[in-house]
């Protein structure tokens, strides 16, 4: 801030500067180059862009400098926007724009589609909290349309609460996040396998060469239903692999299907310097081969034993269950040098709940009925990358990191 700019709560004169008119390269420049000539000050500024229309909001100091008015200024900024077939409006006041109120969050609103009532509703919600509104932008239009609002003067928390009962009545999803500089900064992203990162339930996959898939599938929903515990439907439902041949693990490999947005979402992830991760109570014999097809940084799942070709029947070694994926998630942020409170976690099922809730943001992917209650957010569109958004990442910005697969 330069020595002659006053600080945002004195009374000093400002000038509003706004300019409409259709978007040309050059205007933002121009403008500028106008005020510079009466030696302002810029106090704030905003441009938005929409279907070619442009509006640039400039809030600056009066002149002081050379004797110049500020019918001089008026005069001359009317002139150059006339000749540029642009329209301008000055608005005169003091200080700066209204101090927004304590506790700031970013509201992420996804919508297939974004209807014109659900926004409504949204925004009232928010008023309804005692927040306001500061800013509104679009950050994706496909295949979801997602916009985020910067909101003001509410905390997070029950800023949170509210949006999602509202959320689930309108049928939208929303996501509220504490601003601050932490939220663009380097984080670790850790999501669930089965039914989240991939479409298949793994162990059903192994279950459809044994014959067994309608008993093995009967047990696997039980168990992300919460009603049995992961780890005795576990060694149940493995004792029904007894026997398969090894080479089945290969032939499994190749019929995983990922879901729509997956290479999208790791891929922007990664260059955008975020570590990603997956844990999974399914097996290393199909996430060792994820890690290293889609270049994850960590992995972690059970482990089948095999042996003399043959599986046996039994897991061997640690147990990942809802207790291990949430310490999974602990063991990667420490190992990636990352605080908890940036990490981010992804998951469907009733054993993904310890790790959604100990992340820094828990997202509940086209989740159970008991998942999306308990997690900090829901998305319930069959779309993986667009939990990018719910992260403040743009669809331009993931466009950016395309390598031609063109997923959508």
């Amino acid at each position: 801030m330069s020595a002659s700019q006053p600080p945002p709560d004195t009374d000093v004169p400002t000038l509003l500067v706004k300019i409409f008119g259709k978007d040309r390269p050059g205007i933002t420049a121009g403008l500028f180059d106008t005020l510079a000539a009466y030696a302002v000050d810029v106090v704030d500024i905003e441009q938005v862009v929409s279907r070619g229309r442009l509006v640039l909001c400039a809030l600056v100091t009066a002149p002081t400098a050379g004797g110049a008015t500020e019918g001089d200024l008026r005069a001359t900024v009317h002139s150059w926007a006339d000749s540029l077939k642009l329209q301008a409006e000055i608005i005169s006041g003091t200080g700066d724009n209204r101090p927004r109120g304590s506790g700031r969050s970013h509201v992420t609103v996804l919508g297939h589609p974004l209807t014109a009532e659900s926004t409504a509703a949204i925004a009232a919600t928010i008023a309804g909290t005692g927040g306001n509104i500061d800013r509104i932008f679009r950050l994706a239009k496909y295949p979801v349309t997602a916009v985020e609002f910067a909101v003001s003067g509410v905390e997070t928390g029950p800023l949170r609460t509210a949006l999602a009962m509202e959320a689930a009545e309108i049928g939208v999803d929303v996501a509220v996040v504490s601003a601050g500089l932490h939220r663009r900064a380097q984080r670790l992203v850790v999501m669930d396998v089965d039914s989240t990162l991939i479409q298949d339930e793994v162990i059903e996959l192994f279950a459809a060469h044994a014959g067994c898939e309608d008993q093995v599938a009967e047990v696997t929903a039980a168990a992300m239903r919460g009603e049995l515990d992961f780890e005795q439907s576990l060694h149940a439902r493995v004792a029904l692999l007894e026997g398969l041949d090894a080479s089945v693990v290969d032939k499994v490999r190749t019929e995983v299907r990922l879901t729509p947005g997956a290479r999208t979402l790791i891929r922007t992830l990664k260059r955008l310097g975020y570590q990603v991760g997956v844990v999974s109570g399914g097996f290393t014999q199909v996430t060792d081969d994820l890690k290293e097809r889609l270049g994850l940084d960590f992995a972690s799942a059970n482990t089948l034993e095999i042996k003399d070709g043959k599986l046996t029947g039994r897991v061997v070694g640690e147990i990942v269950d809802r207790a291990g994926k949430a310490r999974l998630l602990r063991r990667f942020a420490a190992e990636a040098g990352v605080p908890l409170a940036q990490t981010v976690a992804i998951g469907d099922g009733a054993n993904d709940l310890d790790m959604l809730n100990a992340a820094g943001l828990g997202v509940a992917f086209n989740a159970k009925p008991v998942v999306r209650k308990a997690a900090h957010t829901a998305v319930n569109v069959p779309f993986l990358d667009t939990v990018l958004y719910l992260l403040g990442i743009t669809r331009e910005e993931v466009e950016a990191a395309d390598d031609g697969t063109g997923e959508h």
